[in-house]
């Protein structure tokens, strides 16, 4: 099935802010935005939400980062939240970040974790020792954020375990901020999260490629009246439109997109390259989209590209139930944002059938993005055959 084409009005809605001077957190005007985008590349900085935390609109996604380095050069450059979580890279991830910031200053940097409760769920209790762990690795007394992983419906957001826990963090001085994280039916998570009056951040999936999503548009400008702070995720769109990496995204183009809505305080692009720190960086001090850049974004949006886009359509397709959207994601882990690693822990933790496919002699899954599910499933069931140990 052909992605449908994104229609140019509609695509040019959002991106076109961009270029109409939403470019601080007190005002949006079209001075601000040639102000912002000449000599004096001031960073520009928006509040986030009701936290009383003030940031530069580029953070850093630390999640395949393994190189203390990065963390160096990003934080002497003026990024000033990192974010990354229990589970990343079997914690080392953390013990990579708490080693950086143990002689700085405490206020001169902000972090996030987050807890991903296993499929069949944890206790309070639970949670609560994987946080201990995690402020162990990160060599801290709290996290400025403590996010609960991964919800992707009402009830996983509001479940009175989890709620209770990130409760008794910030009761107990562990969090200062409660969040919720969302990459599939981002909509009814912000919505819930805004309902619950507990949550103070939402950190959710956001692209060019969800220009045309009304529903998550419409939560992320209610969170945001709300006075919770929204942060962005997979800005990128899978990184590359195609598993061969032969047509690569226009990042900077992609991460300009999801700062052009003023809903969105900041974005945490991951980088591993100094060149992609740079990238990343230059546009922290100028959002506004050029032309080519926004013909390059309306290029790719009619393309189907890796990017799963979390709707959830495809679950309860499969005749062998097979956890459609979770497989899709691993897909874009491993062929779009080159991180194996990811993508094997994903699919390990699945339970899959040794031949997921094998009873069926087409698949009747459908994606009304355009994904060839079956060929897609097939592909990355097959890295369940790899040693991790020989993944990064």
């Amino acid at each position: 099935m052909a992605q449908p084409k994104l229609d140019r009005r509609h695509f040019l809605r959002l991106g076109a802010a961009a270029t109409a001077g939403l470019t601080t957190a007190v005002a949006f005007t079209p001075e601000n935005a040639r102000a912002s985008s000449k000599a004096d590349k001031k960073v520009i900085t928006r509040k986030l939400g009701n936290t009383g935390i003030e940031l530069p609109v580029v953070s850093m996604g630390v999640m395949r980062a393994d190189n203390p380095n990065i963390l160096k050069a990003a934080y002497q450059m003026g990024i000033k939240h990192f974010d990354t979580a229990h589970g990343y890279q079997g914690g080392r991830n953390e013990e990579m970040v708490g080693e950086f910031f143990k002689d700085k200053p405490r206020d001169s940097f902000i972090v996030s974790t987050k807890i991903h409760p296993d499929r069949g769920g944890i206790s309070t209790e639970k949670f609560m020792e994987m946080l201990d762990i995690s402020l162990k690795r990160l060599k801290m007394d709290h996290v400025d954020i403590l996010y609960l992983h991964a919800a992707n419906d009402k009830d996983y957001t509001l479940d009175p375990r989890y709620l209770a826990a990130l409760k008794k963090a910030k009761a107990e001085g562990k969090a200062k901020h409660l969040g919720v994280t969302t990459h599939t039916n981002m909509a009814e998570v912000i919505n819930a999260a805004v309902d619950s009056k507990i949550y103070e951040v939402v950190l959710t999936s956001y692209n060019f490629r969800l220009a045309k999503d009304e529903k998550l548009h419409k939560a992320l400008k209610r969170a945001n009246e709300a006075g919770l702070g929204v942060i962005g995720m997979k800005n990128m769109a899978g990184g590359f439109l195609d598993k061969e990496k032969q047509k690569p995204v226009n990042c900077k183009a992609a991460l300009k997109w999801a700062l052009s809505n003023p809903d969105v305080h900041t974005c945490i692009p991951g980088f591993t390259t100094y060149e992609m720190l740079m990238e990343n960086w230059s546009v922290a001090s100028d959002i506004k989209l050029d032309a080519k850049e926004m013909s390059d974004l309306q290029l790719a949006s009619n393309e189907v590209g890796l990017y799963c886009h979390g709707c959830e359509s495809c679950s309860g397709q499969c005749p062998q139930n097979l956890p459609i959207p979770d497989l899709m994601r691993s897909y874009m882990y491993n062929y779009g944002y080159s991180y194996p690693a990811k993508a094997y822990e994903t699919v390990a933790a699945l339970s899959l059938p040794e031949n997921p496919c094998a009873n069926c002699d087409e698949c009747t899954v459908t994606c009304p993005n355009g994904l060839n599910v079956g060929e897609r499933v097939a592909d990355i069931a097959r890295i369940r055959n790899i040693p991790g140990e020989f993944l990064v």
